[in-house]
């Protein structure tokens, strides 16, 4: 990696091994994938800074594909649309502002988390461009039902005349699914499902700033697209929002793929998963959470407050935690199910047990101060006015009048812990 850091990843007259290693791990993610390979239909796909980038080159090319195909019908095709979950990273609302996309949302509902297939397919129209669906959800790691999206869209298809396909944002579980669950079908197996990203830093194992996206043939790519240049030595076909980068991060990516394999990728991710259900049960042990995630999902475990009225403490216990060296996200869910807080932990491959049973003891030494917080007595604060006897004195004065037969009295006033008293003015001594 050190070696090829100043080597141009774009340069491929200059820098062609480096190509040939990134059309090497399209070629194994494609495979993994199950893209359809024959004489006919040939995968393509591209190496990207991240997921952000390869859902952008993805978006563009249903995009470009669909307006191409409204032209030809002498259609309209100034209103595009794509169709996604409220539950989407914020890439996908990145698209659809900067490329001039109507982002329609499936709103969530408590404890359905991810996107409905139902109601999706329900606001597809002849504007949609394609319906986004998440394998690894960012909120809840939970898995979106490809197939019934697949099936339900096609025979909406079928009675509309329509073409809308499908786009599976894998960033988490691309690189999951395959090891832990081979019979699910979410990929190209799926005919509706055209285009797939994947992150290489999250579950590909790498170092942040490697994603990939594949598409299904040559013919998803529309060609107008693809950039040739012929300044750097030869013709160079480019598609990528970014340009000039080191290849540190597809010769990491390569190395992973051969130096893991399918069983030692599938060995790391059942690992994971192993660690993400004990810690799960640990936290259900405890008597105070819910675990919103789903066990057939990526690593990862998302967690609330059983108690509707402790809602709010997710966030101070995000608090206590860092205390501790954990950096544990806390979140309210996306429309229609704001009033649900939760706090999420991806159990990552150096996440072991030890650091399960320790984090465990953490959470329950953070509830422990979150309760002696709460269960504390008032605060109290001593007040001392100092007051003159100003029976004759004139109102001008603007002093505190008191009758000189008055007996004065000490009291102490309780003050809840929580009113803000900095910057409180007073008169008098305080």
């Amino acid at each position: 990696m050190l070696e090829v850091m100043n080597k141009n990843y774009v340069d491929m007259d200059e820098y062609p091994v480096t190509t040939e290693l990134q059309n090497r791990c399209v070629n194994i993610i494609a495979h993994l994938f199950n893209a359809p390979v024959g004489e006919k239909e040939a995968a393509v796909g591209v190496g990207t800074v991240g997921s952000s980038e390869a859902i952008m080159l993805a978006g563009l090319a249903f995009k470009r594909r669909w307006q191409n195909k409204r032209k030809a019908e002498g259609k309209p095709c100034e209103n595009p649309n794509i169709v996604t979950g409220a539950n989407v990273q914020v890439c996908w609302e990145k698209f659809a502002r900067y490329f001039e996309v109507e982002l329609k949302e499936v709103k969530l509902r408590e404890g359905y988390y991810v996107m409905d297939p139902v109601k999706a397919v329900e606001m597809v129209d002849e504007n949609t461009i394609c319906v986004a669906a998440i394998l690894g959800s960012t909120l809840s790691g939970e898995f979106e039902d490809v197939k019934l999206l697949n099936d339900l869209l096609t025979v909406k298809n079928r009675n509309t005349g329509w073409d809308t396909p499908i786009h599976v944002d894998a960033a988490s579980g691309g690189f999951v699914a395959p090891f832990l669950y081979p019979e699910l079908e979410w990929d190209f197996r799926l005919p509706l499902v055209k285009s797939i990203n994947v992150s290489g830093h999250k579950y590909g194992l790498v170092y942040a700033g490697v994603g990939w996206v594949v598409w299904r043939s040559r013919k998803d790519l529309p060609e107008e697209l693809i950039f040739h240049i012929n300044y750097l030595g030869s013709d160079q076909p480019t598609f990528t929002l970014n340009f000039s980068k080191g290849s540190s991060q597809i010769i990491a990516q390569y190395y992973q793929f051969l130096r893991l394999g399918f069983e030692g990728y599938k060995n790391i991710i059942e690992n994971c998963m192993e660690n993400a259900m004990m810690l799960g049960e640990g936290l259900k042990r405890m008597g105070r959470f819910d675990v919103v995630s789903k066990e057939d999902g990526v690593p990862l475990v998302a967690f609330s407050f059983n108690n509707k009225k402790d809602m709010h403490l997710a966030f101070k216990l995000s608090k206590l935690l860092r205390q501790y060296g954990w950096i544990v996200p806390a979140y309210t869910m996306p429309a229609d199910a704001e009033h649900v807080t939760v706090l999420r932990v991806v159990v990552r491959e150096d996440f072991g047990r030890p650091l399960v049973e320790k984090f465990l003891s953490h959470v329950e030494t953070s509830l422990n101060e979150l309760d002696s917080m709460t269960e504390a007595p008032l605060s109290t604060i001593l007040l001392t006015v100092e007051l003159k006897n100003t029976e004759n004195a004139g109102e001008e004065d603007g002093g505190l009048h008191i009758p000189s037969n008055v007996i004065m009295k000490k009291e102490l006033v309780p003050i809840s812990k929580n009113i803000p008293l900095i910057g409180v003015k007073t008169k008098g001594v305080c």
